[in-house]
């Protein structure tokens, strides 16, 4: 039995999951994969199969906890942004090398024109390195059959199986039909071969030879996959295209086939070379329609020669950087169309800012109004809602590049014996990444300062729990940071005389110390009043 649901790409692939019979979801929140988590979190089939789906603390520690759920057996999946990748690397890689006994599916959402992000790194490259499938859904429809088709995979092949999507994908909602059979949990027995786990070097060269000779069946199992597709026009126009993901919408929306384009659906990698070749013969010419950085064509062109009439992302056929869209996709196929996505003229953007009654803003009031008497101060920011400190009013950061650079990068300019460093990390960012620079700085008695700011939620992925709530006095002072430096702040106004004084003190300590403002975020806390609120009238009502 069947049902349509209305669901986002990411619940779609939730859905899915917990269909193919999951035990466990790993991950740290990070958009647009958040959603994916939190569909597994408030589903019937998660509290009755007892399905682990708590949040991580950074994408390295979800890596490997769901690695050890496949060793002991079960399907496990992890989620997170792109960037989040490069967090989750070591133990990506070598996930590939052991292999899995129960199947491991990584889910990496992409962020195409950076709606939430630092980059627009495509996480397609990391699958390649890797050497393990790659599959990339076009639809929410697509996504969801393809969460089962990797567990599937995966086990069949012992890889971890990494499946690819972009925000619009994960953000957008489509009807999607579902299975309403019950799914309970899928287990195998523990594995128990160490010559796979154990990565001492005698183990990983035979297990590096291995999986370099199973690439010819991943290539052929691509072919194979049955999402893939080669649709041809009934004009014989010799025009082809090759596209992926949610590229392939665009394509047809845009009434390609109809228009004369025989067109290829490339839904798994590695790159199935010998149909792509047979496709190229049918074609004079191919463009590449992908929504990222043009993986799929520079492979094409290794493929096909480069004599061979190819277009795509390299040769400005289609914008370089950026997310797709039907206008630019219509372009490079010579249709001209009314645009339908441009910005009307006199829109003037909103950028975003920190909500009104925010502590951070308390916070970057106090920094700003200290470091006045400071010249040459710097204050190095970190991944959060409090980077928006950026921009004005505030102008209060100098540097915001990765989780947890604050402050290693603090502590970097005070070693040129830069005063005053300043460090600005929020709690959830301090438990992911920022823990081990605090080791270094106090290993180093760096001469810098740590502002910790506590709003006790992950709050810009949505209000998601903090792994550090409630323990951060006593993290730094176990790191080394002497107790009287660890020092707790109310941000509100009329604390900002305790606030700047506590600051100015802290700052001339010649050492490591740390602040915390802590004040919970509004948004949550809007949210929990809400709730108490509806509880009461309930209760009245009866």
């Amino acid at each position: 039995m069947t049902q349509i649901k209305l669901l986002l790409g990411d619940e779609a692939i939730a859905e899915g999951a917990l269909q193919a019979g999951l035990k466990g979801v790993y991950a740290y929140p990070g958009t647009p994969s958040t959603e994916i988590t939190e569909y597994i979190q408030h589903a019937a089939a998660a509290r009755d199969n007892g399905i682990h789906c708590t949040w991580s603390s950074n994408e390295k520690t979800a890596m490997e906890a769901a690695l050890g759920m496949s060793y002991a057996g079960c399907r496990s999946m992890v989620c997170m942004k792109h960037v989040g990748m490069n967090v989750a690397a070591d133990a990506f890689v070598n996930a590939a090398m052991t292999g899995v006994n129960g199947g491991m599916v990584v889910v990496a959402a992409d962020d195409p024109s950076m709606h939430s992000s630092q980059n627009e790194q495509d996480s397609r490259f990391y699958g390649k390195f890797a050497m393990i499938p790659i599959l990339e859904p076009s639809t929410q429809q697509e996504a969801y059959d393809m969460a089962s088709y990797a567990f599937t995979l995966s086990e069949a092949e012992k890889l971890p199986v990494l499946l690819r999507i972009t925000t619009r994908l994960a953000h957008s909602r489509a009807a999607v039909r579902v299975s309403t059979a019950p799914a309970t949990p899928v287990r195998r027995e523990v594995a128990d071969s160490p010559a796979s786990w154990v990565l001492l070097p005698a183990n990983a060269r035979r297990k590096n030879a291995a999986l370099t000779a199973l690439q010819p069946r991943l290539e052929q199992l691509a072919a194979e996959n049955p999402f893939f597709k080669v649709e041809l026009s009934e004009k014989a126009s010799g025009k082809g295209i090759v596209t992926c993901g949610t590229g392939y919408n665009y394509v047809m929306e845009n009434g390609a086939t109809a228009a004369g384009y025989h067109v290829m659906k490339i839904a798994q990698y590695p790159v199935p070379a010998e149909q792509v070749r047979d496709f190229a013969r049918r074609c004079d010419s191919i463009l590449v329609v992908e929504d990222g950085q043009p993986f799929l064509e520079e492979q094409l062109r290794g493929i096909v020669g480069g004599d061979y009439p190819l277009r795509g992302r390299l040769t400005g056929d289609l914008p370089r950087t950026g997310e797709l869209n039907p206008d630019n996709v219509a372009a490079a196929l010579g249709m001209r169309r009314t645009p339908a996505f441009a910005v009307p003229e006199g829109i003037v953007p909103r950028p975003p800012a920190l909500c009104q009654g925010c502590g951070h803003r308390d916070v970057y009031i106090a920094l700003n109004k200290v470091l006045a008497d400071y010249p040459g101060a710097k204050v190095f920011a970190d991944i959060g809602c409090y980077t928006l400190g950026a921009l004005p009013p505030f102008c209060a950061i100098d540097t915001c590049v990765d989780m947890g650079a604050s402050i290693t990068m603090a502590k970097g300019a005070a070693d040129t014996g830069l005063h005053p460093a300043v460090a600005v990390i929020g709690d959830s960012t301090f438990t992911h990444s920022g823990m081990t620079g605090l080791l270094d700085a106090v290993n180093d008695r760096a001469n810098i300062t740590v502002v910790i700011s506590d709003n006790l939620t992950t709050a810009m992925t949505g209000g998601q729990d903090s792994a550090g709530t409630s323990r951060f006095e006593a993290i730094c002072i176990a790191l080394g940071v002497e107790p009287e430096h660890v020092r707790v702040v109310v941000p509100l106004a009329k604390n900002m005389d305790e606030i700047t004084r506590t600051i100015r003190e802290e700052i001339e300590y010649r050492g490591v110390s740390v602040i915390i403002p802590r004040r919970e975020c509004i948004q949550t806390l809007a949210r929990k009043r809400r709730k108490e609120m509806s509880k009461n009238n309930q209760q009245t009502a009866k």
